[in-house]
């Protein structure tokens, strides 16, 4: 994961990118199986359901990466902010690359630490940092990636968000009780192509916990 600073984002735009860099701040964490229970959530879709209290999580889909005994993290995917050069990333990472091309659209992943970055991508691509998150999505936390996408050498599919959703021991399962999520197979048509807009209502139905 990365870090960068934003002033404020405002509709249909991002602001100016200040900087960026890479703290490893819950690499070990999203490393460890150690503690996974029998019914983790990890690698599947966590939906909101429609008497979602919270409205930070309305209609919001989230990949879940880490669901374990020590808490739960993931990453919201249908809640696009705006378009970014990858050469403005670069820049922010205090790289100056004339041969950067391409642009990549911006995710707001959740409501914590909204200046840490995280790249979900398909399977193809590994980097020192890759988590494998189910066999078909994985997460890398390495910077590098930012540049191999800028390169024609990265992922051929690719998510890139700031902020993250996360639940401390036990939070998320209280949650699931009262029912306020639903959950569903994740796939990588919906993480990746599915229509933004679209997304909680075709993750809906898919759904196979109703609670």
């Amino acid at each position: 994961m990365f870090r960068r600073r934003f002033d404020r984002i405002a509709i249909g735009r991002l602001s100016a990118i200040a900087a960026l860099a890479l703290p490893l701040v819950l690499g070990a964490a999203l490393t460890s199986r150690d503690a996974a229970p029998s019914e983790s959530l990890a690698g599947q879709l966590l939906i909101a359901s429609p008497s979602m209290g919270d409205p930070r999580f309305e209609h919001a889909v989230i990949l879940m990466v880490k669901h374990d005994r020590e808490g739960a993290f993931g990453i919201v995917i249908n809640r696009p902010v705006a378009e970014h050069p990858l050469s403005d990333l670069l820049i922010a990472m205090g790289e100056l690359d004339d041969a950067a091309q391409g642009s990549v659209r911006i995710y707001a992943g959740g409501p914590v630490e909204p200046s840490v970055g995280f790249v979900i991508h398909s399977t193809e691509y590994k980097r020192d940092g890759t988590v494998q998150i189910d066999g078909h999505v994985a997460m890398t936390a390495n910077r590098e990636v930012i540049r191999d996408i800028a390169h024609g050498h990265g992922p051929k599919q690719v998510l890139v968000a700031f902020g993250y959703a996360g639940w401390g021991p036990g939070q998320l399962d209280g949650e699931l009780a009262d029912g306020d999520w639903f959950t569903a197979p994740e796939e990588p048509g919906l993480v990746f192509d599915s229509a933004r807009e679209t997304l909680w209502r075709d993750a809906m139905g898919r759904r196979t916990r109703d609670l």
